[in-house]
């Protein structure tokens, strides 16, 4: 038997094999509506002088197309890593729920799962709409208390955590952070693992979704999650 009881994956860079709004930001944001370059505000985040939400607010609003225009060029040129259908396969045969978590732009997740027959997944994440003029990014995944995320990747872990048992989080980049102190075994990549070292979250370096399925079948225990009194990315209303 498993020693876990769901898994949690993030989306861009995880399960799909681009940053989907990154792709989007530099094909249609156009920076005189922000009055900054759009990897400025990623580099405020790096700095810690301005929060993910906040960044990500500024992004989408530089976004200068369509909704339609955005997502035919995400299905078009994001797919799904290779390995994770046959991943999401081996999780539904071991009756192990597997929800996708985002703090990006959201709207483009759907269209890509339904094009790789995958719309049956529980997805959270952001929702973007327009409004005077401009894309807005709103947060019905968020914390209820803190602004520092869109979506709140503690809280999904936590809640996996309350319905299923001990979660697995997989991911690669900085807003994973937060999902990864509260699994109880965590798979790094990339900017992941630099962060884990620092944050002393015990993690499994992963390339594909075979190794991530590799190691779950032999796994005898979980470390546990790190689980800070107060999550590190704390930014109150």
């Amino acid at each position: 038997m498993l020693p876990i009881g769901s898994i949690v994956v993030d989306f861009d860079g995880t399960a799909c094999v681009a940053d989907v709004s990154v792709v989007l930001l530099r094909a249609f944001g156009d920076e005189r509506i922000g009055g900054y370059p759009w990897e400025w505000y990623g580099e405020m985040v790096d700095s810690h002088e301005m929060s993910l939400r906040d960044a990500a607010a500024h992004q989408a609003a530089m976004l200068a197309a369509t909704r339609e225009q955005m997502i035919e060029k995400a299905v078009a040129e994001c797919p799904l890593d290779p390995t994770f259908e046959p991943f999401v396969a081996w999780a539904e045969e071991r009756e192990l729920p597997l929800t996708l978590v985002s703090d990006g732009f959201g709207f483009y997740i759907r269209p890509i799962l339904e094009a790789a027959g995958l719309e049956r997944l529980e997805v959270i994440t952001n929702e973007l709409a327009y409004g005077n003029g401009v894309w807005i990014l709103r947060h019905p995944s968020g914390h209820p208390e803190c602004v520092g995320c869109g979506t709140c990747k503690m809280l999904a872990a936590l809640r996996a955590r309350d319905r299923h048992g001990p979660v697995a989080f997989v991911g690669e980049g900085q807003s994973d952070r937060y999902g990864a102190l509260y699994s109880d075994v965590v798979f790094a990549k990339d900017d992941l693992v630099p962060i884990c070292e620092r944050d002393g979250v015990p993690f499994i370096g992963w390339t594909t979704f075979d190794d991530v399925r590799d190691a779950l079948e032999s796994l005898k225990e979980v470390p546990g999650a790190v689980a800070p009194q107060v999550c590190p990315g704390w930014r109150p209303t």
